[in-house]
């Protein structure tokens, strides 16, 4: 039978004994080895989760979009998003959501004017347009869309209806004040 604490050296009167280190302190030791090698392959070689460049990227667009909307609503604004993608990307959406089946899936006018010439009921100007919208026109049959969507989702959607303006597509006749 052998002796766990075997002395293995000397050196200037300190003994080093073999000792069998405990199965608790293993136990942490190899399940710290095993998650972090599964947290490893999950977010850097999988890419299943976001990562934290993903949750940084993400988090920088969600403050980008708040600065946004606190900055004052003026053409100026309302224009700079015509040239931002995402948001006219997800203008789009919410326009083939809630608003093609009136103006039509391109702007061009069923129920609802033509979005695509230069005539405008209530005023074609980047602010105006965000009016109609958020407000509506009720007389007109134009529903307020802002507290169903949001003031973000109203810009975004004004945006997209700005990228419409001077298309001129086959549809309704133009209705309105032409735009100067």
């Amino acid at each position: 039978m052998s002796d766990k604490s075997a002395v293995h050296h000397v050196y200037d009167g300190i003994e080093e004994h073999d000792n069998v280190l405990p199965n608790w302190w293993l136990g942490i030791l190899w399940t710290t080895l095993v998650f972090s090698f599964g947290y490893w392959f999950y977010y850097h070689v999988a890419e299943m989760g976001p990562g934290q460049l993903g949750e940084y990227q993400q988090e920088s667009a969600e403050a980008a979009s708040k600065v946004a909307d606190s900055k004052p609503l003026s053409d100026e604004t309302l224009l700079a998003m015509v040239k931002d993608d995402q948001a006219t990307a997800s203008g789009r959406q919410l326009f083939q959501q809630n608003c093609a089946s009136c103006h039509g899936a391109e702007g061009q006018g069923l129920i609802g004017p033509n979005l695509t010439d230069n005539a405008w009921l209530h005023g074609g100007k980047p602010v105006e347009i965000h009016k109609t919208i958020s407000e509506g026109a009720v007389a007109k049959g134009m529903p307020a869309w802002e507290r169903t969507l949001g003031p973000t989702r109203v810009r975004t959607l004004t945006a997209y209806v700005l990228t419409l303006k001077g298309r001129n597509l086959p549809g309704k006749p133009p209705q309105g004040e032409p735009e100067q």
